[in-house]
């Protein structure tokens, strides 16, 4: 049995801790006003981030001065408005860096259930060893997706404004978001997420409860159910994936919309979420456990974290290169505000995320080795984060962002929280499905 150190106990709670000391500081030095919002931009030296827009309204303020009253009237009502805008952005900000951390870890432990699943439905023979691992980072799911869920709702009770469709007053004047009313809608918005959130979670009950029941019993009854419900819920999480990535992080950028975006956002999260069992599994063998694990093991999980990595980078190129060819305004907008305001994590994630893995990963030797998959897996994790970073952030806060306090700090509570639960229900079962029928042929796996 894996008995959760200490020292990894201690250190996922000074990161809860710290997180929220630095959400709580992300949101308590918002701006609160019009006033604040002036002062900020006035200070503001760095030009790129999108608030030196208040220079061009203050030089529209000395043209219209001299042109008239009526036009300094406009001018002032022009800049007030910039001003309410950018104080929205910046308010948005504490609000979005917790929306991208927490998205990002839930995912990552729905791309773990869904790699067990898919392990189960394909009735593979190398990995069974390595169940008990992903049936216990993927119990974050739960607590994870409760939180996730309460930032909907809150978006939903216009305490935040994430999501700009749910405006009544943006809409009213927007006849795109009109027309995509029927399907976003908050009503029916909140029911697909409970219908999706739910049916993840049911699960990930079941196949845990089964797995679990198999050992006691040696009852193979159970590994046929968990066979027929991975099957089951695989086709159930494509349909559910597509449509998520479409809600929660597409719908942000209501006027624009891409058909490739839902394997797109898999592709993320997927490669993450073997990277962290890779990452878990280096870590556990350290520490003396998974006896059974060898280097082959490690070696095939290296391999899906190169090839998801290639195909991320496969979905990214064919998603931006038509747009950006097409050069269609509706499409092509998204990219051109990235690379022109988020030029540096845009391209950084590239080299994060296809570049480096692909150096480090390449060689067959190199996917045994310890440290290069650490290496790897750091700069994909890295990567990915950036990545839903590219996706939301721009939507919410436009040009007004930076990663500060607020996005650390929420990396480091939901990472706490993802490591505290995690190996936290690693304690609760052996870390070996021994009745596993399949679990003879992983022992001796060699590749």
């Amino acid at each position: 049995m894996y008995t959760f150190s200490k020292k990894l106990k201690t250190f996922a709670f000074i990161l809860m801790i710290l997180g929220i000391v630095g959400i709580a500081y992300g949101f308590l030095t918002a701006p609160k006003t019009v006033q604040d919002v002036e002062t900020l931009l006035a200070n503001d030296h760095h030009g790129d981030h999108g608030d030196a827009h208040a220079t061009p309204d203050h030089n529209g303020h000395a043209e219209h001065a001299a042109a008239g009253s009526h036009e300094k009237v406009d001018a002032h009502q022009e800049h007030q408005k910039h001003l309410e805008h950018v104080l929205h952005q910046l308010q948005n900000k504490p609000w979005a860096a917790v929306y991208v951390a927490c998205i990002f870890f839930m995912l990552i432990s729905l791309g773990i259930l869904t790699f067990n699943a898919i392990q189960y439905a394909a009735s593979a023979g190398w990995s069974p060893v390595l169940f008990r691992v992903m049936e216990g980072l993927s119990a974050y799911l739960l607590p994870g997706s409760i939180i996730f869920f309460g930032l909907l709702v809150l978006s939903s009770a216009h305490i935040n404004h994430l999501f700009i469709w749910m405006d009544d007053a943006v809409v009213a004047e927007d006849t795109i978001i009109q027309g995509k009313t029927g399907f976003l809608n908050i009503p029916f918005f909140l029911i697909r997420a409970v219908i999706f959130i739910g049916g993840w979670n049911l699960y990930r009950y079941l196949s845990r409860k089964n797995s679990i029941a198999l050992d006691e019993t040696n009852d193979i009854s159970y590994y046929k159910k968990n066979f027929k419900y991975s099957a089951g819920y695989l086709v159930f999480f494509i349909i559910t994936e597509s449509i998520m990535s479409w809600d929660w992080i597409m719908s942000i950028d209501t006027h624009w919309y891409s058909t490739l975006f839902g394997w797109y956002v898999f592709a993320s999260f997927f490669v993450s979420a073997i990277t962290v069992i890779a990452l878990t599994t280096i870590y556990l063998k350290s520490r003396g456990f998974l006896e059974y694990v060898n280097t082959s093991h490690i070696h095939d999980l290296a391999k899906f974290m190169f090839g998801l990595s290639i195909f991320w980078t496969y979905l990214w190129f064919s998603q931006f290169m038509l747009m950006w060819y097409a050069n269609i305004p509706e499409e092509v907008t998204y990219f051109i505000f990235r690379i022109q305001e988020y030029n540096l994590p845009f391209f950084g994630m590239l080299v994060l995320n296809f570049v480096l893995p692909l150096l480090l990963l390449i060689n067959t030797d190199f996917k045994r080795l310890s440290w290069i998959i650490i290496m790897a897996g750091t700069c994909i994790l890295v990567g990915h984060y950036l990545d839903f970073f590219n996706m939301i952030m721009p939507g919410t806060v436009g040009g007004s962002w930076f990663i500060g306090i607020a996005e650390i700090g929420s990396v480091m509570f939901f990472a706490g929280l993802f490591i505290f639960v995690g190996f936290n229900a690693l304690t609760k079962a052996p870390l070996l499905a021994k009745n596993n029928p399949m679990i003879g042929e992983s022992k001796h796996f060699h590749y």
